[in-house]
């Protein structure tokens, strides 16, 4: 019957009947609201009207603390607070002033309380502001950012009705421009290209849209630094967003204050138990580059609480991987450093009646409808002697668990705090055999390690409560958990157990196979850590999920080795080409630029004698209109010959296959130009080169609905290639595993670390850029 009568409250506030019954399932915030719309009635001491019952649920869905609710109502309810523009200004008041008694005056000042703005006044800002822009207004007609006047008006006139400045702009500019000609109504121009040196910059307020960056550059710490994101600053916890403060916050911060000097503190906190992969590269680079911005510190701290799962080479790779990147932790912990002052918090939240220990199985814990526990209200003493007995090791797995009284955003009830495992610890070996779960550990340890910025992925926005409620119910240093949209990858598979999967059906060698985007297998294949670090910075920090197109990290990846990279000549497909005049008795040495746009970088040397090899490919007997490679009657120079070469004599073999070609050879300024240059090796090693495609076909590959046989079944099978006999000029001779080059007319290739003495194996990083041109 409650439920019905608070249902019909509900709709009476202009909630439809399925926001009403999704707001009755938030036990919090329904009866929030319904003591909102209660004290409104008595209020008014009439029905609530639409515009005033939308402003009620603003405020008791946005509302951190319930002591402030009487005082907010009556100001809504008597239409001094009457726009959710003052709505907001009122609630991030009493956010930024948790100390009562609250200043009414200043308080009614900061939200904009009696403020009448009239017509005339709206008029006078938009005119102004399109005076200040009239010339470019009058340039670019309809094209122009109508956002701008809005905005500048809106600034002049801060409590304003939006509405009204809207409609005023659009007639002004109609008055001065007069209506929508064809050309107005043509889509703008595209901006022409940044430059590569712009490529990896970019700016907070940039959207990703189906997959592709967009919108004004800046580095990652230009979009880090300061109050680009907005964050607060150290100490200013409470004036976050549904911050939750109580009457020992104030003291709290000030001793964190002491303690930190104002500096700001991050952490990242990886599970060791799999390798980092390219979302993990956003963390990293968000996390150190924040408090690298601002002249902060980080730590790397393991969350090392689950022992069944964690292995040594996974600490060790997850450290290799952060170092790779560029960033040096201030400190490496692990949350297994704090088991002892986790363990004392836990009998203390028993203590003050907020944990409980539980005997229901992990089956009927699963899921957001579970039943409450019949043991929710045992005796605090009764729990404080069964947790001891937890910790002695007296209750088998699953037989009992430490519970906290909370419910959390998404409905959760009453989240693990403690499990029992007996498993040994790889730093504690067997002095415990209960552990912490995420929901209690997480937030504690960055409460003691003093944490300014908790930053997260969004799905970990559902545990914000259990965050803030357990800090505070232990009176402890609350950090604030910001959350931020996590980095994913087309054609891509980043889970653990399903690499795995691959891994056991051969589809991939291990977690380092060059076709994965785990971090080692991108360092495999050669990606720079500054290309990866610069994507990060492109994708820059958003609130959405990001699902990116793979081709724009290996845009920033031939952005850096571009620069980077040495030109070497290898040939994939051999073909034998005999110059039967040579001009020399022996081999001449050849002196080739290591960066043929710049060569103050250097040269290296390779052999050019009367044999050379070219691609296959650069040879045809009948060509098709248009090519422009060695044909008959149509030479090509050698590249950094100074030599062109013309085709005298085809060599077949007894099944009409090509062997090879003679040519003769003149100097390159003796006669025409030839219509194209082609690379080619003299006296080369032989050598092994993968060629790496996507490993899947579809871009969603654990989509069912776009692949409904599973991932296994959208394994590209040409997603790697083996040339086992390539040939590459002798400059690369002395090349160590992880050395890069640029095969000229090929791509960009790693040393692989299978390479051994006198059999190197290359990795193809990326194709080149594609040229329109080439043919």
């Amino acid at each position: 019957m409650a439920a019905l009568d608070s249902l019909s409250l509900f709709t009476g506030l202009g909630l439809s009947e399925h926001k009403a019954r999704e707001t009755l399932k938030n036990t919090a915030l329904s009866a929030q609201l319904r003591e909102a719309a209660t004290q409104a009635q008595q209020t008014l001491g009439s029905t609530i009207d639409k515009a005033t019952g939308t402003l009620l649920y603003g405020l008791a869905s946005r509302l951190r603390d319930p002591r402030r609710l009487s005082f907010l109502v009556s100001y809504v309810a008597n239409k001094k607070i009457h726009t959710e523009l003052q709505l907001s200004a009122a609630l991030e008041y009493v956010r930024s002033h948790p100390l009562d008694p609250i200043n009414t005056q200043d308080f009614e000042q900061e939200c904009g309380v009696g403020v009448m703005v009239t017509p005339e006044q709206i008029e006078e800002a938009v005119e102004a502001a399109i005076n200040r822009h009239r010339p470019q207004l009058l340039e670019e007609r309809y094209r122009f950012n109508m956002g701008l006047l809005m905005g500048e008006a809106r600034a002049v006139l801060k409590w304003a009705d939006g509405k009204m400045i809207k409609h005023e702009v659009d007639m002004q500019v109609l008055h001065l421009l007069g209506p929508k000609t064809e050309n107005d109504l043509e889509k703008k121009p595209k901006v022409s290209k940044a430059r590569p040196e712009e490529k990896d910059r970019r700016t907070a307020k940039d959207v990703v849209e189906n997959g592709e960056a967009a919108g004004q550059t800046l580095s990652l710490m230009e979009q880090l630094r300061g109050e680009a994101l907005k964050f607060h600053k150290p100490g200013e916890n409470y004036k976050t967003p549904g911050y939750v403060t109580t009457p020992h916050t104030m003291d709290l911060l000030k001793q964190h204050l002491e303690i930190t000097g104002g500096q700001v503190r991050t952490r990242f906190p990886p599970e060791p138990n799999g390798i980092l992969h390219i979302g993990h590269a956003k963390a990293i680079n968000f996390n150190f580059g924040y408090a690298k911005a601002n002249s902060g510190i980080c730590f790397l701290r393991f969350d090392d609480t689950n022992p069944e799962k964690e292995e040594a080479k996974f600490f060790t790779a997850i450290c290799d991987m952060v170092a790779w990147l560029g960033y040096t932790p201030y400190k490496v912990t692990y949350a297994s450093d704090y088991f002892d002052q986790l363990y004392a918090w836990a009998v203390e939240l028993i203590h003050r009646g907020q944990a409980y220990v539980c005997h229901q199985r992990g089956e009927e814990l699963k899921g957001h409808n579970s039943l409450p526990s019949p043991w929710r209200d045992r005796p605090i003493e009764e729990s404080l002697l069964l947790f001891e007995a937890m910790r002695k090791g007296k209750f088998a797995e699953g037989e009992a668990t430490l519970r906290m009284k909370l419910v959390m955003e998404d409905g959760k009830m009453d989240p693990v705090a403690y499990r029992v495992k007996y498993t040994p610890h790889h730093r504690t070996g067997d002095t415990w055999c209960i552990y912490p779960t995420y929901d209690y550990t997480h937030c504690l340890c960055d409460s003691i390690e003093h944490i300014t910025h908790s930053l997260c992925t969004k799905e970990f926005q559902a545990r914000r409560s259990s965050y803030f409620w357990l800090c505070n119910a232990l009176d402890v240093y609350c950090p604030v958990q910001w959350e931020y949209g996590r980095l994913n990858l087309h054609y891509a598979i980043v889970s653990k157990r399903k690499i795995l999967q691959l891994v056991a059906a051969g589809a991939v060698r291990d977690w380092d196979d060059p076709r994965l985007f785990t971090l080692t297998a991108l360092r495999r294949r050669g990606f720079p850590p500054e290309a990866i670090n610069n994507f990060c910075a492109r994708v820059g920090v958003t609130v959405a999920q990001t699902t990116m197109e793979p081709h724009l990290l290996e845009a920033c990846v031939r952005d850096v080795l571009n620069d980077t990279a040495p030109r070497a000549m290898a040939v994939l497909e051999p073909l034998q080409v005999i110059i039967t005049n040579f001009p020399a008795a022996k081999s001449l040495d050849i002196q080739v630029p290591n960066f043929p746009a710049d060569e103050t970088k250097g040269f290296h040397q390779v052999p050019f004698g009367p044999i050379v090899f070219i691609e296959r490919t650069d040879f045809k007997e009948e060509p098709e209109p248009g090519y422009k490679r060695l044909a008959w009657g149509q030479p090509v120079g050698l590249r950094h010959t100074g030599y062109v070469i013309e085709l005298q004599h085809v060599v077949k073999g007894p099944s009409g296959c090509v062997e090879s070609l003679e040519v003769t050879c003149r100097r390159a300024d003796a006669g025409e130009k030839p219509k194209a240059f082609i690379h080619w090796v003299s006296q080369p090693l032989t050598c092994e080169i993968r060629l790496y495609e996507r490993l899947f076909q579809h871009k969603n590959p654990e989509d069912p609905a776009e692949v409904p046989g599973g991932f296994l079944s959208d394994l590209n099978p040409a997603s790697l290639q083996v040339v086992e006999a390539a040939l590459v000029d002798y400059s690369v001779a002395l090349a160590k595993p992880f050395d890069k080059f640029q095969f000229e007319r090929l791509g960009y290739f790693s040393v692989d670390p299978d390479s051994c003495q006198g059999q190197l194996v290359f990795n193809r990083t990326v194709t080149l850029k594609e040229d329109p041109g080439k043919v």
